[in-house]
């Protein structure tokens, strides 16, 4: 497994890490005994990078990862983890929290349910309008200083916070949506993180399996499935979507990879401070991520990509219409 460090601070992990959401329910039921073989079969790959969220099914994640990560040597793996989201006990969301004091809180249970003495990578998931980002920011350096926390990370903001935030301290990486039909962040967080030396962790990298080479207009979606209120996957949007993942198995089939593979080395051929997570639920998916990382792709492979899916090509908001004004940039 090749390796990439996150920005001029944050730690060298693996060039393709393991998003976890999916594996408490995000997309439907999954296997809990499928998931944890997963994250083994990840782990023994070479995949180091494991990113979460305390609030993927209210701690269930963070609880899954202890199961799976047991008896591993905890300098094998880095954990980046994701808190704020304010949830209750249906569906909603409740907002954002970024006070000090419930920064601390929340790493607290976070480092219970995990059943480790430190987080790797810490960040918000969203930045707290009520909040400076300062004050986020500062508890995160406080957990820094005291030994819980190792790195400082962000997760969907936009190019002035993340100058105010690395002004308070240096950040490892921005956790942001990037893909084929996901490319906002070009515009300007991606040349502030270059000018600042901030890595980037690249989630949604398959678009939810829209863009895998696996999804089907008429698919339906299951009970607890986030894609059954998507905009991308709804009725109209869909069909037009695919017609793009046509063209680019065109150029997969081309390469000799699948659409799943190109896709993801598409991501991580933009750059060497990059690194594509890819949420895996099952061996199977992992087995077909994994081979990306060796995938170069020339100048010629990226224009062919291009005009297969150029850029703002896809239809629909990467999010529902509740979500899009807590981004940092759009589509």
């Amino acid at each position: 497994m090749r390796k990439r460090t996150l920005g001029s601070t944050g730690p060298a992990v693996s060039a393709l890490g393991l998003g976890a959401m999916g594996m408490s329910g995000a997309y439907g039921e999954a296997d809990r005994a499928e998931s944890i073989a997963t994250v083994h079969a990840a782990l023994d790959a070479g995949v180091t990078l494991i990113d979460t969220g305390d609030f993927y099914a209210m701690g269930h994640n963070e609880l899954l990862l202890a199961e799976a990560l047991r008896g591993r040597d905890r300098d094998s793996y880095q954990l980046s983890v994701k808190f704020g989201m304010l949830r209750g006990p249906g569906p909603a969301f409740g907002g954002s929290d970024g006070r000090p004091e419930a920064v601390k809180n929340f790493l607290a249970y976070s480092l219970t349910r995990l059943g480790t003495d430190h987080i790797d990578i810490y960040r918000p998931a969203r930045r707290d309008p009520a909040v400076p980002i300062e004050e986020t920011v500062g508890a995160i350096k406080e957990m820094i200083d005291a030994g819980y926390v190792r790195h400082l990370g962000l997760s969907e903001v936009d190019a002035a916070t993340i100058r105010r935030a690395h002004a308070v301290h240096p950040v490892a990486d921005l956790q942001i949506e990037y893909s084929l039909i996901s490319r906002a962040v070009e515009t300007e967080v991606l040349p502030a993180l270059r000018e600042l030396g901030i890595g980037l962790t690249a989630y949604g990298v398959l678009s939810r399996g829209l863009i895998s080479g696996h999804w089907s207009a008429g698919r339906v979606t299951g009970p607890g499935d986030l894609r059954g209120v998507s905009p991308r996957f709804s009725g109209g949007n869909v069909e037009h979507n695919l017609t793009l993942v046509e063209a680019l198995r065109r150029v997969a089939e081309a390469k000799g990879c699948t659409v799943a593979q190109l896709a993801i080395a598409w991501v991580a051929a933009q750059g060497d401070d990059i690194v594509p997570l890819v949420g895996a639920r099952t061996r199977e998916r992992l087995a077909e991520a994994l081979p990306a990382t060796e995938l170069d792709l020339s100048a010629d492979d990226l224009a062919e990509i291009d005009k297969a899916v150029p850029p703002g090509a896809a239809r629909g908001d990467r999010y529902p219409s509740a979500f899009m004004s807590g981004l940092g940039v759009g589509n």
